[in-house]
């Protein structure tokens, strides 16, 4: 069968490292990753704690497909508390992190405690150490893999790491896997940072194996055939996910200056196109290629450069070290982080985007959060709500490239107003008396969907257990074809529940859009034991969706956060598909809950949670 039966537990506290059988019940109830993690933590974590004290636990889940061929097969997910939303949060990474813990043997890392002084972890098969890292913390993440690697003198290692900014605190710190894929939302490197845990080093041999290989070769090769003609993969090949910007654009979807527009003048600076554009400098694009995770043939990772006479790469930057390192290629520009740099900041400079975007890599940052927030802190400086005595003199105006630049930079580590921006939009803007200023819901950022003009996606905003989210559900097509709210609470709900049975799997959620779920339903099938038709994987997501909705519950959330920022429910779309506009959530939202077995008040009901063996 596809699970290794096996866990890996580490308490940091006590340095003390035990592998134990995996729950196969549970196993059976929410299959992997996602739902499996979340099933351990919210069996072993109080909903009440501090998301940094040393009582949360960070758990590494990957899924049965995990390190098998099944197309995208290499996903993970990082589950815990999330240090920006207080919410359970499993944030997904891809690149080749996940399988290389599941070829060492282990389904789940339960990581817990806080260790005394900063370490890392290295694990290797079934030996597994706490080494020091004394030498690493305050390295970044692009100082720290290679270093590991020639101290352990394994070269093919796979490394999780954190940068400065998990280290400081900054409560959207992400944990970097592969110096550019990333645990990316919701905090989840402050909370590894909060444990003095530097990295995780995995070097793994041990194989997977499947229930019915025949079939799950022939499920795999059913699925290829339809998902390497499809227009969908072939275009995420070529222009990735930054192709969505002129989309969101023309419909009048794309959050722009702190989504006051709804539109950007700038995209054609900034959007697919620009980036293949070869620089007066050098006859080259930003554009080096692109690049694929374990198990995957679509390769939407894109690689970039910055032009090498932008003084953003030479020179030395603020704290004396050599910008040269930002001449070479790194993760470049993909949607998100295109649209939050960019139009949410009012900045159609490409070089100054990719910059902040590297930065995200280097330090170990989810760029969404840290692009909306800076948004934020320009709102609330325009508006004379943050002074230059803030920000020390630093103009914070919409379309200021360089203030873009520094106050990133500032945010990495932690000093003067980036401590300030650290702290999440709705946090700093509740700090400055005015929280209406903040894009997010349960405290974590939109991503770039302007919810007035996509009503879907407004639903899936409010709703989402981890805070704002476009990967949570995928409402994304009919929205573009139906501006209306007709039909969205039922699109909703249904797509929630197949993404998590898609998270808990280990294939990536972009499949979705390139061949059907009965596909993922056969591979499963085949590589596990049991009946994984597609009608008990919905049950189980439908399954993992309850279970986090009443973790939140526990922990404080109530209905009253099942909603979306002011300006969107009371100030109409300035243009677009939707012009005058507003995300109503009124009629969807009752709908919704009763879809959901919920009561009035967003609670499951008793009957809801008997069927669902919650």
């Amino acid at each position: 069968m596809a699970w290794q039966n096996r866990i890996l537990r580490v308490d940091l506290s006590s340095s003390n490292c035990s592998i134990e059988p995996l729950n196969r019940a549970w196993a059976q109830e929410y299959l992997g990753q996602r739902g499996l993690g979340s099933k351990y933590f919210a069996e072993e974590v109080d909903p009440a704690v501090d998301p940094l004290a040393p009582e949360n636990k960070l758990i590494i889940a990957t899924g049965p497909l995990t390190a098998t061929n099944a197309p995208t097969g290499g996903r993970s997910s990082a589950v815990t508390k999330g240090a920006l939303t207080g919410a359970i949060a499993a944030s997904n990474t891809g690149g080749m992190f996940g399988a290389e813990l599941k070829q060492a043997g282990y389904d789940l890392l339960i990581i817990e405690g806080r260790a005394p002084a900063p370490v890392y972890l290295w694990i290797r098969d079934d030996q597994v150490e706490i080494r020091p890292a004394d030498q690493l913390w305050g390295r970044s993440v692009w100082e720290t893999e290679p270093w590991l690697r020639r101290e352990l003198a394994e070269p093919q290692a796979k490394i999780a790491s954190i940068g400065r900014a998990g280290e400081v605190g900054v409560r959207f710190a992400c944990i970097v896997n592969d110096m550019d894929r990333a645990y990316g939302r919701s905090g989840v490197g402050a909370v590894m940072g909060s444990k003095q845990l530097k990295a995780i080093v995995v070097r793994g041999s041990r194989g997977v194996s499947v229930r019915d290989p025949d079939g799950f070769r022939d499920a795999v090769r059913a699925t290829m055939e339809v998902l390497q003609p499809s227009p969908v993969r072939k275009r995420f090949t070529t222009r990735g996910t930054h192709n969505m910007m002129d989309v969101t654009n023309q419909f009048g979807s794309l959050p722009t200056r702190n989504c006051r527009d709804v539109q950007f003048e700038g995209v054609a600076a900034i959007n697919a196109d620009a980036i293949t554009v070869p620089r007066r400098s050098d006859g080259k694009p930003s554009l080096q290629g692109n690049k694929a995770c374990f198990a995957c043939t679509i390769g939407c990772g894109r690689v970039a450069t910055i032009d090498p006479t932008s003084p953003l790469v030479n020179g030395t930057d603020p704290r004396g070290g050599d910008r040269s390192r930002y001449q070479l290629p790194s993760g470049g520009l993909e949607y998100e982080n295109a649209f939050a740099f960019g139009p949410m900041c009012g900045i159609d400079d490409l070089d100054t985007i990719n910059y902040v975007n590297f930065l995200c890599n280097e330090q170990g940052m989810d760029p969404i959060s840290l692009g909306v927030t800076i948004a934020a802190a320009m709102e609330l400086f325009e508006e004379g709500a943050l002074t230059p005595a803030d920000t020390d003199g630093l103009e914070l105006r919409f379309g200021n490239a360089a203030a873009l630049a520094r106050a990133a930079e500032l945010t990495a580590f932690g000093e003067g107003l980036g401590a300030e921006i650290g702290l999440g939009s709705a946090r700093l803007c509740a700090k400055y008396g005015r929280p209406e200023l903040s894009m997010s819901v349960k405290g974590q950022e939109f991503p770039g969907y302007d919810p007035r003009a996509m009503k879907g996606m407004a639903l899936a905003y409010a709703t989402s257990n981890r805070g704002a989210c476009h990967m949570r559900a995928r409402p994304v097509v009919d929205d573009f074809n139906n501006v209306s709210t007709e039909g969205k609470a039922s699109l909703v709900k249904n797509t929630q529940d197949l993404v998590g049975a898609i998270d808990s799997s280990g294939i990536c959620i972009f499949t979705n859009a390139m061949f059907p779920p009965e596909h993922v339903a056969a591979m499963v099938d085949a590589a596990c034991e049991g009946d994984w038709s597609l009608d008990n994987l919905l049950l189980v997501g439908e399954r993992i969706w309850n279970m986090e909705r009443r973790f939140n519950l526990a922990a404080g959330f109530s209905q009253a956060d099942d909603r979306l920022p002011d300006r969107t429910v009371t100030e109409g779309a300035k243009a677009g598909a939707a012009k005058g506009d507003v995300a109503d959530l009124s009629q969807m939202l009752g709908e919704y809950y009763q879809l959901r077995g919920w009561d009035e008040d967003g609670v499951p009901l008793p009957e809801t949670l008997t069927r669902l063996n919650l």
